[in-house]
């Protein structure tokens, strides 16, 4: 469906995206994370035709963002960040008005207006003045207008931004429901809204791609996790067969000591008999539980190296 090749755009020396290459097939929603300037908007920018690209393709359906980029735009509901809009104008008059940018004809625009202010809860508020709207409600007339057409990829960045509890459930539910018919790309900073919404992340570090994974691949546990009364341990717990690597999590706390194993659960009896004939204490023995949060703690972590550049 999508396929970026070689993505990169540079601002003089600064590598906002920097050789980015992945693919979105039809039916995903891929969830787009990174901190604050990691690249991810940029990207979504240059997908929807807003910005160029300083090198790389950018291919959706045989159709190419350059030559064919207002054929791609059609197919495109995007909401960006700040999405702008007429704070005089109502509701359901700004939406008929971004229901004729889009091209739907005259004869049926009203009923796509109708159709997605009730898909995202804006019926009551239709005949409002989006000045007098709160940031929540904002956000869904956003989401509205970037529905307006049944686009068959849907762009949404930060969707859930000013939302309280209630409308973010309303938000996910909108999500899969859109995901039935179109294929979705979400940035966000709450890692839960990505676990609740998506099936799989995307990863942006320093302009980088430095994860893509399906998130049930994140489920598989290959770790595990061993407290012993020994510092030491870790002289005979790589010995044990199927045990690939061992790392010492630190300082003992209150004599015990923490090492994660790169091994699969499967060897836990093996890594239980070996402490016992060690004449060590176990404290415990459990699967390392690895989701979104850790992994992304994970690659954004700064190395020595970074962080003397950063320091100097």
């Amino acid at each position: 469906m999508i396929r970026i090749s070689n993505l990169s755009r540079h601002y003089g020396e600064f590598k906002a995206v920097d050789d980015v290459s992945f693919e979105i097939q039809q039916g995903e929603v891929v969830g787009l994370l990174g901190h604050n300037g990691a690249g991810k908007t940029t990207i979504m920018k240059i997908i929807t035709g807003f910005l160029e690209a300083t090198s790389g393709t950018i291919e959706v359906d045989g159709l190419f963002v350059g030559p064919d980029t207002q054929k791609i735009k059609r197919r495109i509901g995007y909401l960006p960040e700040n999405c702008p809009a007429w704070p005089e104008m109502t509701v359901i008059d700004y939406l008929e008005y971004q229901a004729s940018l889009h091209d739907i004809p005259r004869k049926n625009r009203l009923k796509a207006v109708a159709r997605a202010i009730a898909r995202t809860a804006l019926k009551e508020k239709a005949v409002q003045t989006i000045q007098t709207l709160s940031r929540g409600y904002r956000q869904r007339v956003g989401v509205a207008q970037a529905i307006l057409h049944n686009p068959d990829i849907i762009i949404l960045d930060e969707p859930t931004n000013g939302l309280d509890p209630t409308q973010i459930l309303q938000m996910r539910e909108l999500i899969r429901e859109l995901a039935r018919n179109s294929t979705v790309i979400l940035s966000t900073h709450i890692l839960q809204e990505v676990q609740a919404v998506c099936d799989r992340v995307l990863i942006m570090r320093n302009g980088k791609m430095v994860v893509d994974s399906h998130l049930n691949d994140l489920q598989s546990n290959q770790k595990l996790l061993v407290n012993v009364n020994n510092g030491n341990a870790a002289s005979y717990l790589t010995t044990i067969d199927g045990v690939q690597a061992v790392k010492n999590r630190g300082d003992s706390d209150g004599g015990i000591y923490s090492f994660i194993l790169d091994s699969s659960v499967d060897r836990a009896p093996d890594i239980a008999s070996a402490v016992l004939d060690a004449g060590d204490k176990l404290y415990t023995l459990q699967p390392e539980k690895r989701n979104l949060e850790t992994l992304f703690a994970e690659v954004n972590m700064v190395s020595p190296a970074e962080k003397e550049v950063a320091d100097a």
